[in-house]
């Protein structure tokens, strides 16, 4: 299992603007569910499974357009948004959203998937931070629904059907399991996108790294023609 504690400290501006996005809605999060996690986990997974899907698609028709290999980036963000779909699908049969979550999360899901698709063209990088930021705080939110399970604080319950189907539980498993195995795709998540979001800034060093090259070579070619001018 992945380091659960694990967060990846800002490194520029970027950085700071994705964790401080994150904090925010964080915020916005707790003040409204505070200790409803099920509740929380519904509404949440619904904007969760919106980044995948967005930048999937993004990446699909640059990949089209500039007629260019995507490097797997496709396949692993589509998966991203899947498992986050089967997430949502499993808590609406342990926590029944009410009308009032319904609509919060069609004014939420809409909000967001033009938000992130906007900040996707702006900034690759960031959005990936972004939701690698996240994905560190489900891990923190699954930590403490855990946490309330073990303690009795919340009951226990057995997994839905298509939990067990869908993570090839052992059938008498609970409902702390399930949080367990979510908890644990999160954190994948969660090193996917500050991942590819460290290979962006891998490739805009090297790109800028050839351009000043580039740059230097024609200074100097510009200085030896000048040079051979002036001789002439």
């Amino acid at each position: 299992m992945d380091d659960l504690s694990k967060h990846l400290k800002p490194k520029n501006l970027s950085d700071k603007v994705a964790l401080g996005f994150t904090k925010f809605l964080r915020f916005l999060a707790d003040t409204f569910f505070r200790k409803r996690y099920g509740h929380r986990a519904v509404v949440l997974e619904t904007v969760a499974a919106v980044p995948g899907m967005v930048a999937g698609m993004l990446i699909h028709f640059k990949s089209l357009r500039k007629m260019e290999d995507d490097k797997g980036w496709i396949k692993t963000l589509l998966e991203e948004a899947e498992n986050e779909r089967m997430h949502l699908m499993t808590f609406i049969h342990i926590a029944k959203p009410t009308w009032i979550e319904r609509i919060i999360i069609l004014i939420a899901q809409f909000i967001f998937i033009i938000t992130y698709g906007f900040i996707y063209l702006v900034s690759q990088r960031t959005a990936h931070r972004i939701v690698g930021y996240f994905e560190e705080e489900a891990v923190r939110s699954y930590t403490e629904y855990l946490h309330e399970l073990e303690t009795g604080k919340i009951k226990d319950q057995p997994a839905p059907e298509i939990a067990i189907n869908y993570w090839n539980l052992p059938l008498h498993s609970t409902l702390k399991d399930v949080v367990k195995v979510i908890r644990d795709d999160e954190a994948g998540h969660r090193d996917v996108n500050h991942n590819f979001a460290d290979v962006i800034d891998r490739r805009t060093r090297i790109y800028k790294s050839i351009n000043i090259e580039k740059k230097n070579k024609k200074q100097v070619n510009k200085d030896s023609t000048n040079q051979e001018v002036k001789e002439n």
